[in-house]
């Protein structure tokens, strides 16, 4: 039980450290259109994004995928403003469904990636009972993804229902430009 909590810990940590705020800005701008009224789809939307990176995760962590991290780490990025200008580019009236489930699987695969490099360095010398802290991590991961959708769901309420500081228009656009810059940034420093 123990190593199970263990690793439920460090995937939540890992999700939620700063240092590697691009995980959680991908988050961000993918659950950004939605309110607490639209929560089973947010969910839905977020477990689709943890089956696309657990999946890859997996392969890469038994060793049946390479990858190259620096490529990787160059694409999330990229993942992210893909995302913020499509959310941009819909405003809230998404009329087809199965494109923001597309992008989170998807996007979610190369993610997967590259929590791997962090999920190989913590695991170093375990190869043959990797199962059980991978199921455990990607555990973590999914309660952390969860934790900040519940925070900007959250965050939204306070600014736009309670405050009234801003419409929900403004709220998500405001989330997507961020989201826009911030992915141009990240990019911009990978590729210099």
């Amino acid at each position: 039980m123990n190593e199970f909590l263990f690793y439920i810990k460090q995937g939540i940590q890992h999700i939620s450290d700063f240092a590697g705020f691009d995980h959680m800005l991908f988050i961000i701008v993918l659950s950004s259109n939605y309110t607490f009224k639209n929560w089973k789809k947010v969910v839905v939307l977020v477990t689709a994004f943890t089956i696309g990176h657990s999946a890859t995760l997996a392969l890469t962590s038994l060793g049946l995928l390479q990858v190259n991290f620096r490529l990787i780490e160059f694409i999330i990025p990229i993942t992210i403003l893909i995302t913020s200008v499509y959310r941009l580019s819909i405003g809230r009236n998404e009329k087809t469904m199965w494109i923001p489930y597309t992008f989170a699987l998807m996007f979610g695969l190369i993610h997967g990636m590259g929590f791997s490099n962090f999920f190989q360095s913590m695991t170093m010398g375990i190869d043959d009972e990797i199962l059980f802290p991978l199921f455990s991590f990607n555990v973590g991961i999914e309660i952390g993804q969860l934790a900040i959708v519940l925070v900007t769901l959250i965050t939204q309420l306070i600014v736009i229902s309670i405050f009234k500081f801003i419409k929900q228009k403004q709220w998500y656009v405001a989330l997507n430009l961020l989201g826009t810059c911030l992915s141009i940034y990240l990019i911009s420093k990978i590729a210099l």
